[in-house]
């Protein structure tokens, strides 16, 4: 069984910073794909980020240039860096991984963006 812990939301002023963390534990031989997904309230849950195993990452056109995502393997952790939060990064945030084969998503994380 694996699981996906995440961490590193919370309540932050427009123009602010935050890193959200999501660690993968259990029985772990590969990890390839690495997304970091958000759903607001009343919208539909969309990619913002992904990081494949070769390392080439791919965002969403809203969040270009703000957020940055990386991983290290080593620890089987994927980070989402945030600068320059706007009101409209309000959202849950969701790590999802595909660990050997099988897709697996974290508990989600609440990042709210207000003054």
């Amino acid at each position: 069984q694996v699981q996906l812990v995440e961490s590193g939301g919370g309540l932050v002023q427009p123009g602010g910073s935050l890193r959200l963390s999501c660690t993968a534990s259990g029985n772990i031989f590969s990890i390839y794909t690495m997304d970091w997904y958000r759903q607001a309230p009343g919208a539909q849950r969309e990619l913002v980020a992904a990081i494949a195993g070769s390392g080439r990452t791919s965002y969403v056109d809203s969040v270009k240039g703000r957020f940055t995502i990386s991983r290290d393997n080593a620890k089987n952790t994927m980070y989402l860096q945030m600068n320059s939060l706007k009101r409209e990064d309000t959202a849950v945030y969701y790590c999802y991984m595909v660990v050997s084969g099988r897709a697996y998503w974290g508990q989600g994380t609440q990042v709210t963006v207000s003054s």
